[in-house]
């Protein structure tokens, strides 16, 4: 079984998408259902987890329609304004509807590095764990370490780490303030960890597998083979590579694991980190 733990859809409209800029062209189209049908038969892929890519409530309702209307898409991790004064209201309009796995805010985007130390934001994602609900961290290697307080705060609530906490990628460099702080964060045993959006973090102009190679060597050591899972990020992953190319590396990567953690990489430990059914 091959489980994509990290796509996107969307129905392309400029004003809704502007963090899609002018050198992101290609993503500039519509990306639904049709087109992650042809996506799954191309490579292989047996269900996937749709995460948003805009915080809004409306794209988590429409999210989970296409969930509800395609069976490949296993689970949604949504959105709401976790921050805001009615954050339980919104939880309940959402909570128990089909497929609905988690909830993400975009962090990375924040101007405040330590914007998850916010009290606000805190106690909306304390209530994530009333609902069954998983946490996704989105943010960039430079706030790992408000990462790290923010997940020692919710110790019970289970959590995915996305991208790996984009670290800067260059060829014979190691990014090692990220290194560092992955690793601290990777102690956690309520986290997960997905192998994902890995491809566009690179500098180079080019790369290969051996530019991305230390950064899975250090995720697998850090995380293990049962909190590591495999993700694509398709389409944002096509600014670099395209959905095949990425599934072909990462299997040659994950070639030196046994068959078994094989399995648990590619599909059990996203099945079990977000409640999916198999």
């Amino acid at each position: 079984m091959l489980i994509d733990s990290h796509h996107h859809l969307w129905a392309y409209d400029s004003e809704e998408y502007g963090w899609i800029n002018d050198q992101m062209s290609v993503l500039r189209q519509d990306f639904l259902a049709p087109q992650l049908r042809e996506i799954a038969a191309e490579s292989g892929v047996d269900g996937f987890v749709s995460v948003q890519a805009r915080q809004s409530m409306q794209e988590t309702k429409a999210l989970l329609q296409i969930a509800h209307d395609e069976p490949l898409i296993r689970g949604v991790v949504g959105w709401i304004g976790l921050a805001d004064s009615d954050v339980e209201a919104q939880l309940e309009s959402v909570s128990g509807r089909e497929k609905l796995v988690g909830m993400r805010h975009v962090v990375q985007d924040e101007p405040n590095d330590r914007f998850l130390d916010g009290e606000a934001f805190n106690r909306g994602v304390a209530m994530l764990a009333q609902h069954n609900l998983v946490y996704d961290i989105l943010i960039f290697a430079k706030q790992l370490p408000a990462a790290i307080d923010f997940a020692d705060r919710h110790e019970s609530l289970p959590m995915v780490v996305d991208h790996m906490a984009k670290p800067t990628i260059q060829g014979g460099i190691m990014d090692a303030g990220w290194e560092a702080g992955f690793r601290e964060l990777a102690r956690r045993p309520h986290l997960t960890c997905k192998f994902s959006g890995v491809a566009t973090e690179v500098r180079d102009a080019e790369w290969n597998i051996d530019t991305v190679r230390p950064y899975w060597d250090v995720a697998l050591e850090a995380f293990g083979p049962k909190r590591l899972m495999f993700g694509s990020d398709w389409p944002v992953c096509l600014l670099r590579t395209g959905h095949k190319q990425w599934l072909d590396t990462v299997r040659d990567l994950a070639s030196e694991l046994s068959a078994d953690e094989q399995a648990d990489f590619f599909a059990g430990n996203a099945i079990k980190a977000y409640g999916l059914h198999a």
